[in-house]
């Protein structure tokens, strides 16, 4: 993308680049041709999804470490938990590709909303892994099909198996509602998605879910108390000193050296 990026950087204004990443190579080096923040989009996400099978729990904090752009995460998030785990883990943000098309606005059939709704996290199907271009789709009667021919076939030809895969297909499926009719993208977050919300009620669920979450990982934290003044008194032999602080903890309450009394 290198030249495409030169000339949006060009434009007058410039353009603010975001750019899809699903390997820590790859981010390194949109970054090195001048993109502005990155989509970290991990191996749970829907449409193309890489091949080296990373999860966003070990994308994202290889990012982290390495990334000096800012990034959001991509792939497997629903929820207000989902948002506070991947800023946690150091993204910016979170984007939402298969949540978003489960909502009253969405411009796609109901039917296949509610087929999203009715699936779990095993209902999407890997294909095209034999031309290294894998993508994840919601299984279906064609996705059997095409990986079926994908695994069978003796030629290894990519002519085999593509009516199966058309994206002309794909998106007439969103129009008749048939999901069977073709192929089309959907990440294993399909096993979070339990209704069809309008997107400002999912928005804002997501933001007090995310708050109620972050609030409850934060009251876990306790000050650090004071270390005891024994002095030659080897650590956890309380004997020497019976006043110490080391015999006052509370029944069921758990004595931690150098953190402080645990909650847990």
């Amino acid at each position: 993308p290198g030249p495409i990026i030169k000339q949006l950087k060009q434009a007058n204004p410039p353009c603010v680049i975001l750019h899809k990443c699903t390997t820590i190579r790859h981010a390194m080096s949109a970054v090195k041709l001048g993109v502005d923040f990155l989509s970290i989009d991990g191996f749970e996400c829907a449409g193309h999804v890489g091949e080296t099978d990373i999860t966003n729990f070990i994308l994202l904090s290889r990012a982290r470490q390495t990334m000096p752009v800012p990034f959001i995460a991509s792939g497997g998030f629903a929820d207000g938990q989902g948002l506070a785990a991947a800023l946690s883990l150091g993204a910016e943000g979170i984007n939402m590709g298969t949540r978003f098309m489960c909502t009253v606005e969405s411009p796609i059939h109901n039917s296949i909303k509610q087929a999203i709704v009715d699936a779990d996290e095993t209902d999407t199907e890997l294909v095209l892994r034999r031309w290294k271009n894998t993508s994840r789709l919601f299984k279906n009667k064609v996705t059997e099909q095409a990986t079926k021919i994908e695994r069978e076939s003796t030629t290894g030809k990519f002519e085999e198996v593509a009516p199966y895969v058309s994206g002309k297909r794909g998106r007439e499926v969103f129009i008749n509602g048939d999901k069977d009719y073709g192929v089309w993208t959907a990440g294993q977050v399909i096993g979070l998605i339990h209704d069809i919300p309008t997107c400002e009620t999912l928005v804002s669920r997501i933001e007090t879910e995310a708050i109620e979450t972050l609030s409850k990982a934060t009251s876990l934290i306790v000050d650090k108390q004071p270390e005891p003044d024994i002095v030659g008194t080897p650590l956890g032999d309380v004997s020497a000193n019976p006043s110490s602080d080391h015999d006052k903890t509370a029944p069921g309450e758990a004595q931690i050296y150098d953190i402080g009394k645990s909650k847990l």
